[in-house]
């Protein structure tokens, strides 16, 4: 393989990776309150249901 299709795939991985890197420090978590937390294990519990129901 020539020397600038190495260069092409060492570019294209190393922004892919990057990326990732980026993205993975910048995601942080949501502070819920006791009640949001709540209502989204209440939402959760439900969709199971009726998922469970649905089959």
């Amino acid at each position: 393989m020539p020397w600038y299709a190495w260069l092409i795939l060492i570019i294209a991985l190393g922004s892919i990776i990057g990326g990732l890197m980026l993205l993975r420090d910048t995601a942080k978590k949501l502070p819920l309150t006791e009640e949001q937390l709540r209502k989204v294990h209440e939402r959760n519990a439900e969709m199971d249901a009726k998922e469970r129901q649905d089959r």
